[in-house]
């Protein structure tokens, strides 16, 4: 017979493991952070990642059209290629991309638990491409007895989305399986204007089928081993375009991403020691195929990534962590012979090896003083050594309910392997295998407020960060191009956010942040960094059976380049406001029904200029879950 749950409880602390590596309270972290849970996803009904982070502080998703088209996400003004993203403790980046910039556009909420947005320089944990902050995505585990799930839905643009999955957990072994389908026909992605005449629009369709897979053994009382996998397959039809302007014919985008990991764990010297040693594979294969007569492009990508991993987690004393670690990364980019406007190049290889190591301190003073310093040392084989540091103090005044919170971190950011080593002849392009890693140095400061017993609360974060060695394409008087390390940037703003529960079936929340996004080198604006950024969410409990939410999203103007990036000035661009609308109710007997508005004020914009985001769309369908008996005695 199960207890009782009393009344009134004290609501769990929120645990976080992305700015320490360790969980720890949100409470005691100085470091920016904002967590996105499975409830809010599914309260929200968000069915892609880049929807889900579409309202959260200090990031801009920018989307190339409808779902599947490329997805770049950058936080507090760095460049979206300085975002590290992690599933499940694998790193997701492409060794393949012309940039190293990860494509949120594949990734569907489904099957999972929560996303971790954390914010500021990180290298000093996460190594290469953590200048702008660290997004970690993490599965659901299994736990209990049998749980079983699944979704219907269907709606606007062509849109029909199944999911199925399982989860639980038998005697020492837990498991979790997931299975997501996306298919969407109709969505509108070329503005009209841009159509040469006598060619026809023709709107994207997306097919993805994404599968995740964690298992879990429980070998011995202080030792569990464990084996994760994502695994996604996705086909894009898309409008490419030629020197007259968008393609009659769509071009093909096919692709398959695969990430797995396993790991050991070992607890010694009762709890005092904890131990992880993992082996994570990243393999990506990509395939693009123009089929208009004045493009005839083929092209094939395949970027690979083997990854060591050891950390140990001491404690030295009550309240006192230190955590060591060391990695060993080998990232391999293949593209065999490829066709390109009727000429054919040459079949590529090439590879880097980074080798690292990093110690962590974790200081907890009387309840009041938190610290974290870390340290870490890489070296890559083609640049050579880069050291990197952390430290973010926050000191909480329980009294009151305040946490004055700030940090100072350094970051960088090294070439991919397309430009270092990948050349074109044909077009007069050189890869520059002398670049220098992009690197940076930023600091924030801020605090945190609660009232009314945590009923209410708010807050303000201002940021700063420097960054230096930036890699562009340049070109010298004979049209030869090639990669430099020739730019600097500055980029500073402010964090704002109120939150309120008025009572217990209803959340409100506020955030507005304010970025400014500067070339050093130009005196320009960044492009593609709006300064102003807003929004309202709410998520209300109307009854025992009935969901609601709502969001108001304003991104305010900013700049860009044209469709092709051959404008030689930015360009201007409007700010948009989207408002997103939800609703659920339990039928009972597992049966959930659901309907949601997205862009519910059918604003057309562009977002980059010179693809249209989705209009208005109305979506719905059903979702399922049973949960089997527990087991007898």
């Amino acid at each position: 017979m199960a207890q009782a749950v009393p009344a009134q409880s004290e609501p769990l602390p929120q645990i976080v493991v992305t700015p320490t590596l360790v969980p720890t309270p949100e409470s005691e972290v100085a470091s920016s952070i904002t967590v996105i849970t499975s409830a809010d996803m599914q309260a929200k009904q968000e069915r892609t990642v880049p929807d889900a982070l579409a309202d959260v502080p200090g990031l801009n998703v920018v989307q190339t059209g409808g779902p599947g088209g490329a997805t770049s996400v950058y936080i507090r003004g760095a460049n979206a290629n300085q975002t590290k993203v992690y599933i499940d403790g694998v790193d997701v980046s492409d060794p393949s991309a012309t940039d190293g910039t990860f494509d949120f556009g594949q990734l569907l909420t489904a099957g999972i638990d929560r996303i971790e947005i954390l914010r500021g320089p990180q290298s000093g944990l996460y190594g290469s491409s953590a200048i702008g902050g660290v997004i970690n995505i993490i599965t659901k585990s299994g736990e209990g007895p049998p749980h079983v799930y699944g979704s219907l839905e269907g709606g606007s643009f062509g849109t029909f989305n199944q999911t199925t999955g399982i989860s639980g957990s038998v005697s020492r072994f837990t498991y979790s399986f997931n299975f997501a389908h996306w298919s969407s026909t109709d969505t509108d992605v070329t503005p009209a204007n841009l159509i040469p005449p006598g060619r026809p629009l023709n709107p994207d369709a997306y097919d993805n089928r994404t599968l995740s897979l964690k298992l879990g053994a429980q070998i011995s009382d202080n030792f569990d081993v464990g084996f994760n996998t994502h695994y996604i397959e996705s086909k894009l039809y898309t409008t490419s375009d030629d020197f007259l302007g968008p393609e009659s014919l769509q071009s093909i985008n096919n692709n398959q991403e695969l990430f797995t990991r396993t790991f050991g764990h070992l607890v010694s010297f009762d709890g005092r020691l904890d131990q992880t040693l993992d082996l994570a594979y990243t393999d990506y294969h990509r395939s693009f195929l123009d089929p208009n007569p004045a493009s005839d492009d083929f092209e094939l990508y395949d970027g690979d990534r083997v990854k060591v991993d050891y950390q140990g987690n001491l404690t030295l004393l009550p309240g006192e962590i230190a955590t060591i670690g060391a990695q060993h990364e080998l990232d391999q980019f293949d593209q065999p012979a490829s066709l390109s406007g009727g000429a054919v190049s040459a079949p590529f290889s090439a590879s880097v090896t980074d080798d690292a190591a990093f110690a962590e301190l974790q200081s907890n003073i009387g309840q009041r003083f938190f610290n974290s310093a870390n340290i870490r040392f890489d070296h890559n084989s083609q640049f050579g050594n880069a050291v990197t540091y952390r430290v973010a103090p926050a000191f909480l005044i329980p009294e009151t309910g305040t946490k004055l919170k700030a940090s100072l971190g350094t970051g960088f950011n090294a070439p991919t392997l397309d430009e270092l080593y990948l050349s074109i002849p044909s077009f007069f392009f050189f890869a520059n295998p002398n670049l220098r890693p992009e690197t940076s140095i930023g600091y924030d400061a801020g605090f945190d407020q609660n009232l009314f017993g945590g009923r209410a609360s708010f807050g303000a974060t201002y940021f700063h960060n420097n960054i230096h060695n930036l890699i562009e394409i340049v070109t010298n008087a004979a049209f030869v191009g090639t990669y430099a390390n020739v730019d600097e940037a500055t980029t500073q703003g402010v964090e704002t956010y109120v939150s309120v529960k008025p009572w217990d079936p209803l959340t409100l929340r506020a955030d507005y942040t304010y970025t400014r996004a500067e070339d050093d080198t130009s005196d320009e604006p960044l492009l593609r960094r709006p300064k102003d950024k807003a929004s309202l969410s709410a998520i209300w409990q109307a009854t025992s059976k009935a969901q609601l939410s709502a969001t108001l999203i304003y991104v305010g103007p900013w700049f860009d380049n044209n469709r092709d990036f051959t404008n030689l000035m930015p360009l201007p661009v409007p700010g948009y406001v989207l408002v997103n609308l939800a609703g659920s109710y339990d039928l009972g007997q597992g049966v959930t029904a659901f309907a949601r508005i997205n862009n519910a004020l059918n604003w057309h914009y562009q977002d980059p200029l010179g693809f249209e985001r989705p209009g208005l769309g109305v979506f719905g369908g059903l979702r399922l879950a049973f949960d089997a008996p527990a087991g007898g005695k």
